[in-house]
């Protein structure tokens, strides 16, 4: 099996292209037979497709699983008595969610890896944290949402933390001052899905008049774009619109999904979504799913060292995006950078913002 204490020491963003390649190729390769082993619906899906992994020799060849799949049955290599978390993906009212079992050694491992991706942009030493949304959240421990897990997952960078809206949905604006005041001068870690920022947040400073210096801060977002992109905010307005509300520069958007929690895609300095050492995404033609060039626009399949417990190794997304180059971003990070461009068509809203401003 792979050793875990080994791989996840290594920097996220070391690699040159062939040395990511032989490393990804080696864990894929004994994930996908781990699974074959220990998954019997996997082993069905694999059967099916009378698929010979003794064939493959780059995990570009390995088969994907549609991540509707994660909808639609338990996929899980564990023991039900191994079974220490379950995670579960958005979801508005009538749609089937996601659920994803994790035993102790994956939800350990997704913690460390999440760690030393987001570190690598906000350092390593923990920060006062403000997290753009309610604790409510998290009432109920053993399972976990995608925003409640992304919340979660995020606070393991903070040395003290304050949620800015109460159960409510209502701007802590006091609390929010008290906060500030006591952390005075030092760089403050933010933290939250875009439309609850933009909702909540934002338009909430404008509402109030209230400008908090956030000179020093460092804002970290995810979740869909849906719904701002309806009301016409694109990305570049939005870093503007919260510079200008409370003065902060460093903005990072990043990707990714419950099904691969701990893996995720962070936006760099120069704009652009950057896969570490433990992940790659692939973009495949969407009428023979062949690999794309660089440059053009296709299907996202993730693959994901980390998924051990779940066959959730190599998924094959509802997402469109490009990759725009390998090795060689301004930013100076090595891996492959790309951009996401939006969801297939009738593919059913998922993102965790986009999921809240349909109830919204």
């Amino acid at each position: 099996m792979i050793d875990y204490s080994k791989c996840l020491e290594y920097e996220p963003y070391a690699m040159d292209k062939n040395q990511k390649d032989k490393f990804l190729t080696e864990c894929l390769w004994i994930l996908t037979r781990y699974h074959y082993d220990h998954c019997k619906e996997y082993r069905k899906i694999l059967d099916s497709e009378n698929f010979d992994i003794n064939t493959v020799h780059d995990y570009h060849d390995l088969p994907f699983l549609p991540v509707r799949l994660f909808k639609e049955y338990d996929l899980k290599s564990i023991g039900e008595g191994e079974i220490q978390k379950t995670m579960t993906s958005s979801g508005t009212t009538g749609q089937s969610v996601s659920k994803i079992y994790l035993d102790k050694e994956n939800a350990s491992n997704q913690t460390k890896v999440l760690t030393r991706i987001v570190s690598d942009y906000i350092g390593k030493k923990r920060l006062p944290m403000l997290i753009l949304d309610t604790s409510a959240l998290l009432k109920n421990r053993s399972m976990f949402s995608a925003r409640g897990a992304g919340i979660l997952g995020f606070s393991i960078f903070a040395r003290d933390k304050l949620y800015a809206l109460d159960e409510d949905m209502q701007l802590d604006i006091n609390g929010m001052k008290t906060f500030l005041e006591k952390h005075k001068g030092e760089e403050i870690f933010l933290f939250g899905f875009t439309f609850m920022i933009w909702q909540h947040f934002y338009k909430e400073l404008l509402r109030t008049g209230y400008r908090p210096d956030l000179s020093k801060g460092i804002l970290i977002h995810g979740g869909g774009w849906k719904k701002l992109i309806s009301e016409a905010v694109s990305p570049q307005e939005f870093k503007e619109s919260m510079r200008q509300v409370c003065g902060i520069r460093s903005i990072h958007d990043y990707y990714g999904m419950v099904e691969q929690t701990g893996t995720i895609y962070m936006e760099c300095e120069c704009g652009h979504l950057h896969t570490s050492v433990f992940s790659d995404v692939i973009i495949r033609r969407p009428y023979d799913f062949l690999e794309a060039d660089v440059g053009e626009e296709g299907l996202v399949e993730t693959v994901s060292i980390l998924p051990k417990s779940y066959p959730g190794h190599v998924l094959l997304t509802e997402d469109c995006g490009t990759v725009l180059g390998v090795d060689d971003c301004p930013c100076g990070r090595k891996g492959k950078y790309f951009k996401i461009s939006g969801r297939i068509k009738n593919a059913e809203i998922r993102g965790c913002s986009d999921t809240y401003a349909e109830k919204f």
